[in-house]
């Protein structure tokens, strides 16, 4: 009898693994609406979902028991945190996008086609995920620390009480106002992305204090993106059509469980299911009669190639350096929409549809970077594709709850005129309009962030990560980064790669804490 017979992965559908699932993503749900709405941030539930099921399994009740495996508190992981992100990120922020700029006869339409993107959202990563594109072995920083967390606390001894160290650092860090998120990721990540990372992030932070330089006014950060993020699409491509395909499938078999063949399936159906949301929100939003058939013909294959250029873009980011600029890559869409000279409608409907796709996509391949460490690495193939599968099942059950509750909710939230912070943002760059020059400006500073995609390739993703960089505004993370890598470096050199195994223990204990910290800090301000 074979390894795979032996085992049998904990079903998503089990009673009391369903219970704990949806009561778990219905407080996911509130909580991400609670924190997005308030503070403008939504917070990683997945160790807090794996510490509950921790809890639960100690409870002396003989049905409870069946919590110690690691397995179930995975699924359990995997539930919270796509409710969390789903209801915050995938659902009500792109509806709070029409309310803000006073059309709330779109908030439902819009609802209804975001639903359906963030359910695509999910099935896409889980079609991508373990090929040469998205490889289960990089590091996808938060699914790795969660992993460590469960192991951890599932074997005790010496793993334990260096994770409890970690986790001890990250908080009192966090306490301090260091982003210890991005030091445990130092510790982890590829040193060329997060290198380019936190020199982004200094470049963003000091340019206009230290230099003059308004990097936003002269729009160097979308240029930087665009370029990258093609040069980034142009190389998937070369991947997945280059010559000697026999060859590369069959190497790819050896490696990943996902082959050229698949991913290359998933875009075209992908595609198409992206332009099939895309005319549903044209439909239900009533822009058809506002283009003409060429310009609705534009829109939609449009709509449906920013809606994959923003999962890609969020993807990378999120599984090198655990951060994504999901807000700022969105903005980018709208600002090449307004290019184009798309109706005001049609704009709403575009950032909408953009924003929600991406951060469910990402959050799904941080749960099944957890289970496939969990699982042993891809040690057993079929257990891995069954429990990958019912991973699915979970954050696609949490999803349908995050629906219900975002649609029970979403008005009380709105007459308190309570909507995430960046959709105003969205809503004042429609109402402002495009500058002339701006086109001029984005092909500029276009070419630099392709050629250093272009220098980096497709495993550094150098280009796409710089960019992230110079779109988020958090100076001290750059520092911290590059800290955690000198750091990373030298003890590497002293230890000469002993050091791998603790190393990772003790940041994916910086991340931890770091969450359980801003979790519990969030939760306690909204409190107040």
């Amino acid at each position: 009898m074979n390894q795979s017979t032996k085992k049998r992965h904990p079903s998503a559908f089990a009673p009391l693994t369903l219970a704990l699932s949806i009561v778990l993503s219905v407080g996911g749900a509130i909580i991400g609406l609670q924190l997005i709405t308030t503070l403008g941030i939504s917070a990683n539930t997945s160790i807090i979902g794996a510490l509950f099921a921790m809890i639960i399994a100690r409870i002396p009740l003989r049905m409870l028991i069946k919590f110690k495996s690691v397995h179930r508190q995975n699924l359990v992981q995997t539930s919270i945190s796509a409710a969390t992100f789903g209801a915050a990120n995938s659902l009500i922020l792109p509806i709070g996008i029409p309310y803000a700029l006073g059309l709330p006869e779109l908030v439902i339409p819009i609802f209804i086609g975001i639903t359906c993107a963030m359910f695509l959202d999910a099935i896409m990563l889980y079609k991508f995920f373990d090929s040469k594109m998205f490889p289960a072995k990089s590091t996808w920083p938060p699914g790795l620390a969660t992993a460590e967390a469960i192991k951890s606390g599932d074997e005790g001894g010496g793993r334990a009480k260096l994770l409890g160290i970690g986790i001890g650092v990250g908080v009192l860090g966090a306490l301090l106002k260091i982003p210890m998120s991005a030091f445990g990721v130092a510790f982890i990540g590829n040193i060329w992305a997060l290198t380019m990372f936190g020199i982004g992030l200094l470049l963003k932070g000091y340019s206009l204090p230290w230099f003059g330089i308004d990097l936003d006014a002269l729009y160097i950060p979308h240029g930087f993106m665009i370029g990258a993020g093609i040069i980034a699409l142009v190389q998937v491509g070369v991947t997945l059509f280059k010559q000697r395909q026999t060859l590369k499938d069959q190497s790819e078999h050896e490696t990943f469980t996902r082959t050229s063949k698949d991913i290359s399936q998933g875009f075209g159906w992908g595609f198409i299911a992206f332009m099939g949301v895309a005319l549903l929100l044209a439909l239900l939003g009533g822009v058809i009669t506002d283009m003409g058939i060429g310009q609705l013909i534009l829109f939609l294959l449009f709509a449906a190639f920013a809606a994959f250029f923003h999962e890609l873009i969020v993807g990378i980011s999120a599984m090198h350096a655990g951060w994504f600029p999901a807000f700022a890559v969105a903005l980018i869409t709208l600002i090449v929409g307004m290019l184009i000279g798309f109706p005001v409608k049609a704009l709403v409907i575009l950032v909408s549809f953009s924003a929600s796709t991406g951060v469910a996509f990402a959050d799904m391949g941080y749960d099944l970077k957890t289970g496939f460490m969990l699982r042993g690495n891809g040690e057993d193939i079929e257990f891995e594709k069954t429990g990958r599968r019912q991973q699915l099942y979970a954050a696609l059950i949490a999803f349908g709850v995050a629906t219900v509750v975002v649609f029970l909710t979403y008005q009380s939230y709105f007459d308190q005129d309570l909507i995430p912070p960046v959709d105003r943002v969205y809503a004042t760059t429609i109402k402002a309009g495009i500058e002339n020059g701006v086109a001029l400006q984005l092909f500029i500073w276009a070419i630099p962030g392709a050629l250093l995609q272009l220098i980096g390739g497709s495993t550094r993703q150098m280009g796409t990560l710089f960019a992230t960089g110079l779109l988020i505004m958090y100076p001290i993370a750059g520092w911290t980064v590059l800290t955690g890598i000198i750091i990373r470096f030298l003890t590497l050199k002293i230890k000469k790669g002993k050091a791998e195994t603790p190393m990772t223990i003790l940041a994916a204990g910086f991340i931890a804490g770091d969450a359980i910290y801003n979790f519990f800090n969030s939760v306690l301000k909204l409190g107040k």
